[in-house]
């Protein structure tokens, strides 16, 4: 692969800096139209991609010589087949596919992006629709669920290495758990524990579809509801994952404090976001913080200060930070007995 200049002090690193969502969207177009999942089964020449995806042509090599210069594809002989890491994380269907987010982020934030300065102007979320419309529209959740099972398939076992105090407790309780996927991935690990996921109601169909298939039914229950106007099940472990950055200040302090009150006298809770203290994912974790500008009323990427701030008036004690993954930092509170 070619290295080109990404020093921002020649005119060269800017210009390619500032035409880097050329490769973005490359990618993002490749997992729309399936070009992963199309190569899984061995490698093609141009003519057969153009006739399995319906394309045209004009453009194509261009567009898949690209990708073989971005590591994702790879060519020889004039035929293309995936690289290791498409092949492992970019074909619909497998374990490990992390499409899903691409997806969303082809669908929701690519667009949005194009819009950041209106909403640096004016400070409201550019993403073309709320909340409320896209869980009262089944196909449009059933995409957002997509995405949010592609993070939770990577942070997941990151969680649960990273926590050392399962074994400490009988329950647990993801809140805001989308359908169950997290607790399902914790209660697999610590059979020991009953799973609890909390989040509107409109989810309820997908959880029960993720724990039959999990082979869960029974020992992850559901509870439907708004964490701003329902009351929150207790549970020993509580869990905030990828929940607070999606509201303003005040809002996040409001739930926290009523994630202590469910919380069990001498259990815990547990928050990981893309904190902005991490030095070595400042610029990923500044990109995410934009993300919450372009897509929700008020939210944002916050600080460990700020979540431990928000903890200690709470009634939590003993507060610690340490990293979770790649880019997240994980928040452990202890309620006291």
């Amino acid at each position: 692969m070619t290295s080109i200049p990404t020093d921002t002090s020649r005119p060269a690193g800017i210009l390619r800096l500032a035409n880097s969502f050329c490769d973005a969207k490359a990618l993002l177009t490749a997992v729309e139209l399936g070009l992963f999942t199309t190569l899984h089964g061995g490698a093609a020449d141009v003519a057969e991609i153009r006739d399995r995806l319906g394309l045209h042509g004009r453009g194509l090599s261009d567009w898949l010589d690209l990708l073989v210069e971005l590591d994702l594809l790879e060519s020889r002989e004039g035929r293309y087949s995936n690289g290791p890491g498409a092949e492992r994380h970019l074909v619909r269907g497998a374990d490990s596919y992390i499409g899903g987010f691409i997806e969303r982020s082809n669908r929701n934030l690519y667009p949005a992006w194009g819009r950041l300065s209106e909403a640096l102007r004016t400070g409201k979320p550019q993403s073309g629709s709320d909340f409320d419309a896209v869980v009262n529209t089944p196909e449009v959740l059933a995409q957002f669920i997509g995405s949010m099972d592609a993070l939770t398939r990577v942070l997941g076992p990151q969680l649960i290495d990273a926590y050392e105090g399962w074994s400490g407790y009988q329950s647990v309780l993801d809140v805001g758990g989308c359908r169950g996927a997290l607790a399902s991935q914790i209660v697999k690990a610590c059979p020991h524990l009953s799973g609890a996921v909390f989040d509107l109601p409109q989810m309820a169909p997908f959880f029960d579809e993720k724990v039959a298939e999990q082979e869960l039914t029974g020992k992850v229950s559901f509870h439907g509801g708004s964490f701003f106007s329902d009351p929150l099940p207790s549970a020993d472990i509580v869990v905030l994952g990828h929940v607070l950055h999606d509201w303003d200040r005040e809002q996040r302090r409001f739930l926290v404090e009523k994630a202590f009150q469910s919380v069990n006298p001498g259990g815990v809770l547990l928050v990981y976001d893309r904190m902005l203290d991490r030095e070595s994912s400042r610029v990923e974790n500044l990109v995410i913080s934009l993300d919450m500008l372009l897509v929700t009323d008020g939210g944002s990427e916050y600080t460990v200060a700020e979540l431990r701030e928000h903890a200690e008036a709470a009634g939590f004690v003993s507060v610690e930070d340490r990293p979770l993954g790649d880019d997240d930092t994980l928040v452990v509170a202890h309620r006291p007995a």
